[in-house]
């Protein structure tokens, strides 16, 4: 099926672009970034000269290994594998590089929802504005629905109104669990009377003092902020509601950080295949950068209106105010080197690499959040953070940071602002993840796995040499552990763990 042909399209400095996009841009993604016209579209016009020919030079790289490898297997059908002879062979095309000596990373600015805590984080497409609200403000949940509303206890719950007898069992649950992470000095939380705080102080005391952060009032609801592992959790004190008012303790929900960074996905969980698609999610990130991204909605016979949720104020056990951010740490997922988008066109008429478009839109939209003064902010240390996917070895990370060299000048952002994740879902980098890691020492804030792209890249670079065995059996088979355990052992070695330096020597604005 061919691409839904532009409607229109107008000159930007010899580039051939949507006038959807051109409007987008000029019109709400520009306005308030500091960034004139003038500026973005001559950054993005010289980098589509100087980038996207060593993109499709990348790209025929990857076809002439590729081509070599299935040569290799065609030629040595029937014969005995000899890991020897193929290692020496694809060491030979350069498809396997030398390692180079042992380093450490030196990325500066990572945010500790990354550097310092554990913590789930979500993938979502943003092209759908509610699916990305919801992951944002995922940064915290209530346990008791999770438990109530799942089979986390066994059982999901049965269709009608509130079950009292499995109330109890969440509710018990839940005491057993602060039990665990947050006890009490003497007794247990299901024997607690009403919690309150006393001269900075929370009593009943808890057996580690320093676990607890903070409270807040808000007229007869007292919030408890308290801290395991660098994870909080808020006991919610509320005898008005049908659940504190027939607990002891007055507790009527306790709430969990939960999914600490969120992606939004511009690539696989989507199909963005021309401007209209594009200016879509574009907007949708500008709006989460800026935090006026709404949705409405009708559930359960109600309109609703979804917004991200603000940052909320303790008062710390000193008295003074602790503010506490109330939404996930967002990073952004480009397209990789391979796509390009009929959005915009070179001088000869050729689509851009949809990857270098992304780098530049979603770090435009990014400065919306870098530029802010006050209130919530998604990156207290001044950083974005891409995710970039697909790239094969470390020649093509080391692509990526050079597209993002040329962002941050056409930006005017310090070098390094735009952090990098990089996806480990390819063979070629695989194979190479410590040179890969090296590529990008100054940007890299993580690295991932990932099954199904993992197996897919196995398949198609290795199909020549027989058939494969079936999904099942591939996640258990032994080169899946290795890769997986290969991944975490390479990244300590290179100082993934912990903070990056200034995570620690900087001072965020908020926690």
């Amino acid at each position: 099926m061919g691409r839904a042909m532009t409607t229109g399209m107008t000159p930007r400095h010899g580039l051939k672009v949507d006038a959807s996009l051109a409007e987008f841009i000029e019109g709400r993604a520009l306005p308030g970034s500091g960034i004139s016209a003038e500026r973005f579209w001559s950054g993005l016009a010289a980098a589509a000269a100087e980038l996207g020919p060593r993109i499709r030079l990348a790209l025929d790289r990857r076809e002439t290994m590729q081509a070599a490898i299935d040569r290799w297997h065609i030629d040595r059908k029937g014969q005995p594998h000899n890991p020897a002879a193929y290692r020496a062979f694809l060491e030979e095309i350069g498809y396997l590089v030398p390692e180079g000596p042992d380093f450490t990373i030196e990325t500066d600015g990572v945010d500790p929802e990354i550097a310092l805590i554990p913590g789930p984080q979500l993938v979502v497409p943003v092209m759908n504005a509610r699916y990305a609200l919801n992951a944002a403000n995922a940064r915290w949940g209530s346990l008791y629905d999770a438990l109530y509303g799942t089979d986390a206890l066994g059982k999901p719950p049965v269709a009608g109104g509130y079950d009292p007898a499995r109330g109890a069992v969440v509710i018990a649950w839940a005491k057993a669990f602060l039990d665990t992470a947050v006890p009490l000095a003497d007794g247990s939380w299901s024997e607690a009377a009403k919690p309150g705080v006393t001269d900075g102080a929370l009593v009943p005391a808890l057996k580690r003092p320093e676990q607890f952060r903070g409270h807040a009032v808000d007229g007869q609801v007292l919030k408890i902020l308290l801290e395991n592992n660098g994870l909080k959790i808020e006991i919610c004190i509320d005898p008005a509601t049908r659940i504190g008012a027939s607990d002891p303790a007055g507790i009527a929900d306790v709430r969990l950080e939960a999914a600490m960074s969120s992606i939004m996905d511009c690539e696989d969980s989507i199909a963005a295949v021309d401007a209209e698609d594009k200016v879509l999610v574009y907007a949708n990130w500008l709006g989460l950068m800026k935090g006026d991204l709404t949705e409405t909605l009708t559930k359960g016979g109600r309109t609703l209106t979804r917004r991200l949720n603000p940052d909320v104020t303790y008062t710390a056990p000193d008295g003074g105010p602790l503010t506490v951010k109330g939404r996930a740490l967002m990073l952004v997922r480009n397209v990789g080197h391979l796509m390009t988008n009929p959005a915009i066109r070179d001088a000869a008429g050729h689509e851009i690499s949809e990857g270098l478009l992304d780098a530049f839109v979603t770090t435009l939209c990014a400065m919306h959040d870098l530029k802010k003064t006050d209130g919530p902010r998604n990156s207290a240390y001044g950083s974005v953070y891409v995710v970039k996917p697909k790239m094969h070895g470390p020649e093509e990370v080391a692509l990526a940071c050079t597209i993002f060299d040329r962002v941050e000048e056409t930006l005017g952002l310090p070098r390094h602002s735009v952090k990098l994740g990089i996806m480990d879902e390819e063979r070629r980098t695989s194979v190479n993840l410590k040179e890969c890691i090296r590529a990008a020492r100054h940007r890299v804030a993580f690295i991932n796995t990932g099954f199904l792209d993992r197996t897919g890249d196995e398949i198609h670079t290795s199909m020549e040499a027989g058939p494969m065995i079936r999904k099942g059996e591939m996640k258990n088979s032994a080169w899946i552990k290795a890769y997986e355990d290969r991944n975490v052992d390479i990244g300590l070695a290179c100082g993934l763990a912990g903070a990056p330096r200034s995570a620690r020597e900087c001072g965020p604005r908020r926690i």
